[in-house]
């Protein structure tokens, strides 16, 4: 998520450490300059060379914390870069330097052109760790009070109707918190498809600004939610999230489809206590029609 940090934070003063060769991903705030870890800094205020998504943002969180650039490169790395820029990198580690790459804000690789060079980095077999640190997409669901024992990051949603529809449609059964990111101007539009396609009853949180001055957090339905914002002239950085799916509750031709399967290779007790785990329904039950099952086919 892109913001740059407020400059009113106060600085904080890195310790000096050397920093071992390789490529080393630095998190950066999402808002509040105060997130950044020391150790990040540590890592700012040491590598050899320092890359960014966006070097002006990366140039002004350091002149906050008091780190200096001094000498040192700073090489601009985003999604227009070429292999030029990869192979340069690429080099510089192999020779023994230390690499900082820092996201223009949040955690790099998520929604951050970081992925590229990440996989060049490992497949060239040379070092890289990472100094971790915020995410929108964790604290928005920290924030949002829907389960998080399973989540599904889903990225910026495709901007065309058509496309978002389907990208919906394959999400909905999924049994996790869904997290989305997406652009204000195309809110009120995801949120209608997304009352259509994940159903209009299924809970959904809007994070807007997560850390910033005007956080706002809004749970609702997806239906409620849509109409909420459907006059609302929202800006800021946005995160979405939305409940998982109902459980799809099995029926008896499916429960005893399964038992006949099973029950050919485990006793009655194993197969109804195995089919009811795996489809969700009560041991009783399964156990019952396994039984019955089992007298049909002796002609009891």
């Amino acid at each position: 998520m892109r913001q740059p940090p407020d400059p009113t934070e106060t600085p904080h003063k890195p310790a000096l450490r050397a920093i071992p060769p390789g490529l080393h991903f630095v998190s950066t705030p999402i808002g509040s300059a105060r997130d950044i870890t020391l150790r990040a800094l540590d890592v700012l205020a040491g590598a050899d060379v320092l890359v960014a998504e966006d070097t002006r943002t990366l140039r002004h969180l350091m002149e906050i914390h008091g780190v200096a650039l001094g000498g040192r490169p700073l090489i601009a790395y985003h999604d227009h870069s070429g292999e030029g820029t990869v192979t340069r990198l690429l080099a510089l580690i192999g020779e023994g330097r230390s690499v900082a790459y820092a996201s223009e804000a949040g955690t790099p690789l998520i929604s951050d052109p970081g992925f590229e060079l990440a996989r060049a980095v490992a497949a060239a077999g040379l070092p890289m760790t990472a100094a971790p640190g915020p995410c929108a997409a964790i604290c928005a669901l920290t924030l949002s009070g829907l389960p998080s024992d399973r989540f599904l990051f889903a990225g910026f949603p495709p901007a065309a109707q058509g496309a978002r529809r389907k990208f919906l449609a394959d999400l909905a059964q999924v049994q996790a918190t869904l997290i989305f990111y997406e652009s204000p101007k195309r809110l009120r539009a995801l949120l209608a498809d997304m009352a259509v396609a994940l159903g209009p009853d299924r809970q959904g949180v809007i994070c807007r600004e997560l850390t910033k001055r005007f956080e706002e957090v809004s749970r609702g339905p997806l239906s409620d939610l849509s109409a909420r914002y459907a006059e609302r002239d929202v800006k800021g950085e946005i995160v979405v999230l939305v409940d998982r799916a109902a459980p799809v509750v099995a029926g008896a031709d499916t429960v005893e489809t399964a038992l006949e399967t099973a029950l050919q290779t485990m006793s009655v007790k194993d197969a109804a206590s195995f089919v009811s785990q795996t489809l969700g329904v009560p041991r009783k039950m399964v156990y019952q029609i396994a039984l019955d099952l089992g007298r049909s086919e002796t002609g009891e």
